[in-house]
């Protein structure tokens, strides 16, 4: 059984048939860690150990610890109820097999695809790893073999677990052009017919928010838990003739910690605003005056906070690069009297607590299958409006760089003109945007960026004038307020 501990609701020990809080703190089970238990509720102390240390040893993002402690838990799962009440610790290689026979080649609902094959064999590698170090082990308990891979500096041998499956081609990135957006978003999370008309039927109370969501992820291009994490006070300002929208995306919940800059659509921008200073205000405040936040246990008090820091109650001044989201799900404002006024967290449920990643998953699946169910063939999730974003702002960026080369749009290019005209430009910028590590994975989009902010809000700019033209040509009852 995989929990997460955390005090920022119910703690993960009620779940359990036994008080544990206690013994969790005793053992260095932080907030927001998950541990495992076993069948009978009992606590490995070096198997959570290792779980604690997966940071240290290379996997540094918080999404990826939760996928390896998730994978390892299945994998002692496996051995208990198939493998006669193994432990991992004295698994081999035929215990691996035929997990892999199960797991990857099975017919049951369990069965997954090469890759997620493949991420569970590198936590079990990684267990291996850890556990040889620590000398908890004899020897490798799988076997492993030498492969010539292709790297940027030439071919070189690695050593790979025999389980390991070889490497899917890439499948087609998913995306939707601006047109099917509106329509998903319109019919799937705000509740309406394809036509644009009220659906009598609907009974969905939070449309206005989640559409806001989709549409923050779609015009910035920001990962799922970048966009779940953010604070009330990063939002950018709305004043003034030119509204800039540029959000900045923290260290701390960025992917290997790269924290960049991403630019809101002005009408998103305000929108987002009109959510905090209405109806999540109005949230909040029914939702104080019932006590939610002052029975909150954990709560991290906030006097001050504005777009780059804030104040603990304690006078201590916290930098948002340093915030990851286990600690921002705690954040509440108080007031001079220290009593709190509401969490610092910009998405909140029907309870006036923080929304979850998962959370934002299930509005996605009850959205493509009430489209479905509309005769609508959308499978429409978070990543897949990052993949729409950056599709669509390759193409503003090139036709950017078009104009301001004063080219005709319209002219063909042959190979060598277009590999010029990219280069150094649209991918670098692409990249940027989308914080990945390296150049060579936005080529799955066309490639490159630079840090050239004027033609990054030029193409935003084009981005406005196209959905107007399109929302414009919709019936009134579309309009997205």
């Amino acid at each position: 059984m995989l929990l997460h501990r955390t005090t920022a609701g119910p703690s993960a020990a009620d779940e359990l048939p036994f008080d544990a809080e206690a013994v969790l703190r005793r053992v260095g089970a932080d907030d927001g860690r998950p541990f495992i238990l076993g069948p009978d509720g009992t606590y490995d102390l070096h198997l959570n150990r290792f779980l604690r240390d997966l940071e240290n040893w290379g996997v540094r993002s918080a999404n990826s610890r939760i996928a390896y402690s998730t994978d390892v838990m299945l994998y002692c799962r496996f051995l208990h109820e198939s493998r006669d009440g193994k432990l991992i610790w004295d698994t081999d290689g035929s215990d691996l097999r035929a997990y892999k026979a199960v797991r990857l080649h099975g017919n049951g609902p369990g069965k997954v695809s090469v890759a997620t094959w493949n991420r569970s064999v590198a936590a079990l590698d990684k267990w291996v790893q850890w556990s040889l170090y620590e000398e908890l082990l004899p020897a490798e308990p799988f076997r492993y073999v030498d492969k010539t891979v292709v790297s940027p500096q030439g071919p070189k041998q690695v050593r790979v677990n025999a389980a390991a499956e070889p490497e899917v081609p890439l499948q087609p990135i998913g995306f939707l052009s601006h047109e099917d957006f509106m329509l998903w978003r319109d019919v799937g999370l705000r509740g309406l017919l394809p036509d644009g008309s009220p659906d009598p039927a609907w009974r969905g109370r939070n449309g206005e928010r989640n559409a806001l969501f989709a549409d923050l992820l779609i015009c910035t291009g920001m990962r799922l838990g970048e966009a779940t994490s953010l604070l009330t006070a990063e939002l950018p300002p709305v004043t003034g003739r030119r509204v800039l929208g540029d959000i900045t995306v923290s260290a701390a919940l960025a992917k290997r910690n790269r924290a960049r800059t991403v630019y809101v659509r002005p009408r998103v921008a305000r929108d987002l605003h009109h959510y905090v200073g209405i109806e999540r205000d109005e949230l909040v405040q029914r939702r104080r005056a019932e006590g939610v936040y002052e029975a909150c246990t954990g709560r991290l008090p906030v006097r001050r906070a504005n777009r780059h820091a804030l104040a603990l109650e304690s006078g201590t001044s916290w930098s948002y690069s340093r915030i990851g989201t286990a600690d921002r799900a705690r954040l509440l404002q108080v007031d001079s009297h220290g009593r709190a006024s509401g969490p610092l967290w910009l998405w909140l449920g029907e309870n006036g607590l923080p929304l979850r990643a998962s959370t934002w998953q299930s509005v996605f699946r009850r959205a493509n299958e009430r489209c479905s169910a509309l005769g609508l063939d959308f499978d429409v999730h978070p990543h897949t409006l990052r993949h729409s974003f950056a599709v669509h702002m390759l193409g503003l960026l090139l036709r950017q760089t078009v104009r301001a080369l004063g080219m005709r749009e319209d002219r063909r290019f042959t190979h060598a003109e277009v590999k010029r005209l990219l280069i150094g430009n649209p991918l670098r910028r692409l990249q940027l945007l989308l914080g990945h590590r390296h150049e060579a994975t936005v080529y799955t989009y066309l490639d490159v960026l630079d840090e050239a902010q004027e033609i990054v809000l030029a193409a935003l700019d084009d981005w406005d004038e196209q959905a107007a033209a399109f929302e414009q040509a919709r019936p009134e009852t579309e309009e997205y307020q």
